[in-house]
């Protein structure tokens, strides 16, 4: 009876709420594409009331009855305004012209992460910017984008891995359109699996998550990808040092249904077969070899009216590597031998989603999601061998793979609800069915002989690994976006999630706050806090992104990581000039896990679960950020100073002796310069900088002979030595001209402009025992640097039309 007065009264004040003011709302589009414009601004002049456009381009602004003076506006649009009279609820559909710089503007509702807007710890990367920026071979990458901004260190050079505020590779969030990507990335981790033609929006959250995030620790990647132009056709074709980019879009029913198509593929595989040739006919083998990598993306959007939209969006993408050898009959062994070996590396992904969009009255916007998610890879070695000598014949096929992966099904419902001016509240549910395959490696063998009759035949078959795991993942949250006053804005809510693995069950209740302070209308403080936590980890015994790295969900032996982090900042701009910030955090880490020393992926009869220690860690620093993103001349600098250790010192499973050690990137100083100018409509350049300090490497710094007279080093610790400072310089220009139909741009730059050799590894070359004396007099060992990436200059041509 309780629970159905409580109800009664909860609808009551929802209809309450939905009556007690007037509602503007409506969708903000591209008036030349139709594309919807995410985080545009719509504000009421006169009460300086203002809300923000969301992933859809759906808002939603109540106002009391009276007077309005309204403004929608989006950076690099022509500002749309109109002043009436708001006697009740109003759509209106607004449609921006592009192409006119938006000057200085003061609003009450800005873009995420700005002064005036209550969450902190985030940052939106302007697909331009993203496109502008000098990187390894010319091809743009969003995640190496992304690693230019404070709080976010890159791993190996040229690679697109992220280390958010002392997190591990595996603590990020990467969702495309709102569903979660496994693998992000191609040629371990040297390009990222995001394509730029594709992305409309990224945004990167590093702290203070708002409640409608969960699952991992350290940071967020909410990338959305085009709808599609609804009137007419566009597309563009680029031309790269490695690689070859297609994108089409256009309407299928014009202003009703659209497309949107583009694809990527590297063509180095194609480039190294005359060197493949070269080497086959001046050696014994026959050889084949070759890597390649693709991704495509889809998406289909169709209107079935103002209220209703369907999306539809599918990704996929994969890496091989492959090698073929065999013997050239009459070389090897007699005319009458035959050897093969077959080696296949392969690993991707595919994802796919629908998702239906509802305006259920003008201040509740709904969102269901179904999607399928799917992460694996493969590795396969293949070996034959056939003699024949008369009557003495003999054959031998042999097998060795390993494979792993993991499956989702999702299915999941958002709603945005602004009940009031004050208020703008989301609320939602996902739940998600996990299907893991950890790990399983297995060997296949089968040999005949006959020697002069007598035969001899076996077959060997052996799989080790662990049975597939299923797994059951619920999560419900709400939040709510208070303007308490013109000065105070809250945004507090709560997750509360659950995994079932293994007849266990794992609740958690993660809060989360964050607040503005705004002191004058160009400065602000800001505090937040998040607890967070994540049901599944990435084994990895390499500092790059391979397919054996491994996905494993918690088990009833393996709990799941929290971590605890709190941040304070303030932020001002300076109108019409640069925004600047600086932000403090602290990060407390649970459950980590890593490897125990020594242990690997391949194949032995120990499942994963016995070669992991759990243990702890954190992480602290500051972050500071000059940032100007209108204007001729535009970019950021950005520095980070940060602190981040770790410690294993359960029983059973300490690592480093139980002691504390630090990360392995640790860096303690973190310099990015971007810098990008447009001299006119013909030519633009940019140019980056960047500085860190090294990272943290195991190596035996010290040596002894030993009673025998044999050579013994001593490691002190875990990352017990400091790698030599990292520098760089990147420039980059492009040439545009207008065609007869369409516009070309061509694309120079040089990575690594000053040829610095950065050091990639640094291994120990071992010394010698002198045989000369009686004394066996020991020359010590030596570091040697490994450098692999000189300056490198790439060339683009790209065509639109």
């Amino acid at each position: 009876m309780v629970v159905k007065r409580t109800f009664v009264i909860l609808l009551f004040l929802l209809q309450f709420c939905c009556l007690s003011a007037q509602t503007v709302s409506g969708v903000v589009t591209d008036r030349q594409s139709g594309e919807t414009l995410i985080g545009a601004t719509v504000v009421d002049k006169r009460s300086g009331k203002g809300v923000l456009s969301n992933s859809y381009g759906f808002y939603s602004l109540p106002l009391k009855a009276d007077s309005v003076s309204l403004r929608v506006s989006y950076v690099g649009y022509t500002p749309y305004e109109l002043d009436t009279v708001l006697a009740g609820d109003m759509e209106l559909n607004v449609a921006l012209r592009s192409g006119v710089e938006l000057k200085e503007v003061t609003v009450s509702a800005e873009r995420v992460g700005s002064h005036r807007s209550s969450q902190m710890s985030a940052v939106e990367m302007p697909l331009e910017h993203i496109k502008a920026v000098p990187v390894l071979f010319g091809e743009t990458d969003v995640l190496k984008a992304l690693q230019l901004l404070p709080g976010v260190q890159s791993g190996t050079e040229g690679t697109s891995g992220m280390y958010v505020r002392g997190g591990g590779p595996d603590e990020n969030l990467f969702l495309l359109d709102g569903i979660p990507l496994y693998n992000v990335n191609h040629l371990g981790g040297f390009f990222s699996a995001f394509n730029a033609d594709a992305v409309k929006k990224v945004t990167l959250y590093k702290g203070s998550f708002p409640a409608h995030f969960s699952g991992r620790l350290s940071s967020v990647v909410d990338v959305a990808t085009n709808n599609g132009n609804d009137k007419e056709y566009h597309g563009s074709a680029s031309l790269g040092l490695i690689a070859a980019k297609l994108a089409v879009e256009g309407p299928i029913v014009k202003e009703k249904t659209t497309f949107s198509l583009s694809g990527r593929r590297t063509y180095a595989d194609l480039l190294i077969q005359p060197m493949m040739a070269l080497v086959s006919a001046t050696s014994e083998l026959s050889t084949t070899a070759g890597y390649y990598f693709y991704d495509a993306n889809a998406k289909i959007t169709h209107k079935f009216s103002d209220r209703s939209r369907l999306y539809g969006s599918f990704y996929m993408g994969d890496d091989v590597i492959y090698m073929k050898f065999k013997t050239k009959e009459g070389i090897m062994y007699g005319a009458n031998y035959k050897e093969y070996m077959k080696l296949r590396y392969g690993w991707g992904n595919i994802v796919g989603s629908v998702r239906w969009n509802y305006v259920i009255n003008p201040k509740i916007f709904m969102n269901a999601t179904v999607a399928y998610t799917q992460y694996r890879n493969k590795i396969k070695l293949t070996m034959d061998e056939d003699f024949a000598d008369g009557a003495n014949i003999s054959k031998y096929e042999g097998e060795m793979s390993y494979k792993s992966g993991i499956r989702d099904i999702t299915a999941k419902v958002d709603f945005d609800y602004a009940p009031s001016v004050n208020h703008n509240i989301k609320f939602g549910a996902n739940y998600m069915h996990h299907i893991f395959r950890p790990e399983v490696s297995g060997t296949k063998q089968s040999f005949y002989e006959n020697d002069e009759g007598v035969e001899t035949t076996f077959d060997l078959d052996t799989i080790i690994g662990q049975s597939v795991v299923h797994a059951e993942e619920l999560n419900a949250y709400i939040e709510d976006d208070w303007s308490i006053s013109e000065a105070v804005k809250v945004n507090g809510g709560v997750n509360l999630s659950g995994f079932y693995v293994q007849k266990k069950f794992y609740p958690s209740i993660q809060p989360r706050l964050s607040a503005r302070f705004l002191v004058t209308p160009d400065l602000s403080f800001k505090v937040g806090y998040a607890w967070m936590t994540q049901y599944m980890h990435l084994l990895s015994n390499s500092s790059i992104s391979l397919p054996t790295d491994l996905w494993v969900p918690v088990t009833a032996r393996i709990a799941p990581m929290q971590a605890h982090q709190v941040a304070a900042g303030a932020m001002y701009s300076w109108s019409g000039i640069a925004d600047f910030s600086v932000e403090g955090y602290y990060k407390y880490m649970n459950n980590l896990m890593e490897y125990r020393d020594g242990a690997s992926f391949w194949g032995n009869s120990v499942g994963w679960e016995d070669k992991v220690c759990m243990g702890e860690g954190w992480s602290y620093g500051v972050e500071l950020l000059v940032q100007r993103t209108i204007g001729k001349f535009t970019g950021w600098v950005g520095y980070t100073w940060s602190h981040s250790d770790r410690r294993f010192k359960r029983e059973g499973q300490m690592i480093n002796n139980g002691k504390v050690f630090p990360a392995k990137y640790d860096r303690r100083h973190d310099i990015s310069i971007v810098l990008m100018y447009k001299f006119n409509k013909k030519i633009d350049c940019s140019l980056t900088w960047v500085y860190s300090t090294g990272n943290m490497a195991t190596l035996g710094l010290q040596e002894y002979e030993g009673e025998d007279g044999s050579r013994v080093t001593y490691v002190e610790s875990r990352n017990n030595y400091r790698m030599p400072s990292y520098h760089r310089m990147d420039a980059s220009v492009n040439f545009h001209r207008k065609l007869k139909h369409g516009e070309r741009t061509i694309n120079l730059s040089v990575y690594n402009l000053y040829n610095r050799k950065n050091p990639f590894l640094i291994y120990k070359k071992e010394g010698t025992i002198s045989t000369n004396s009686t004394t066996g007099e020991m020359y010590p060992s030596s570091l040697v640097k490994v450098s692999i990436f000189p300056i490198i200059p790439s060339f683009s041509y790209t065509f639109k039309f």
